[in-house]
């Protein structure tokens, strides 16, 4: 196991496409509900423990070995909005291309064949995880990380809040993502024995229907 790789795999920088999407803030910004640091650091906060839970799980459970096919279909069931699905397909598409490219395995190219228009994100990164040789707890801490710092980032845009405002509001956040993560990873360690139906299933409604809202826009400056 490599820090080294957990450090590439969870940089911004990494060619995954996550820095085209904003996770929700910029209808959040649009609608009056991000408006500072403090409203950033809400929202982040509510992100972390509906999706970020439900993603670190997926993630941490590819990362341990258990069936990719069974945890995109699981990932599917825990996306009720259409729009959402369609991200974390291309996501997962693009991640897969990245992944690929920099730890090559056998189960990487399974997946990749059985879901040639793209798997979802949080399954294709856990499956990253295990072929750069990461453990499930490293694959759900790139999943928290991605899940708030990708709104932060949006909102330095957005909002030209001050970077510096934005870093310590992840700095804030840093015991709520080892939580999430310990849930995690805990639930992930049932999934053999108790199947895909142990992994976290929270949802956020309003992340949902401002989704569908958003990928309606004629102009936006982020994909989601």
């Amino acid at each position: 196991m490599s820090r080294a790789a957990l450090l590439v795999l969870a940089d911004g920088r990494f060619p995954a496409g996550g820095h085209a999407h904003s996770g929700g803030a910029e209808p959040a910004v649009a609608a009056g509900r991000v408006t500072d640091a403090g409203t950033l650091e809400s929202f982040c906060r509510g992100r972390l423990h509906t999706a970020g839970l439900v993603a670190a799980g997926l993630a941490a459970a590819a990362a341990a070995g258990a069936d990719p096919l069974a945890l995109d279909d699981a990932a599917d069931a825990r996306t009720p909005v259409p729009a959402l699905r369609t991200v974390a397909r291309k996501l997962g598409r693009q991640m897969m291309r990245a992944a690929r490219a920099t730890w090559p395995s056998p189960e990487l190219d399974a997946l990749a064949a059985a879901r040639p228009k793209g798997a979802h994100q949080p399954v294709v990164l856990g499956l990253a995880a295990r072929s750069a040789g990461l453990s499930p707890e490293d694959a759900a801490y790139a999943v928290v990380y991605e899940t708030v710092s990708g709104p932060a980032t949006a909102v330095v845009r957005l909002l030209s809040l001050d970077p510096f405002d934005a870093t310590a509001v992840l700095a804030r956040l840093a015991p709520a993502m080892d939580a999430v993560v310990a849930e995690a990873t805990a639930a992930a360690a049932r999934v053999p024995l108790e199947g895909t139906a142990a992994l976290p299933a929270r949802s956020a409604p309003l992340l949902d229907i401002t989704a569908e809202q958003h990928a309606a826009w004629p102009v936006r400056l982020f994909a989601s």
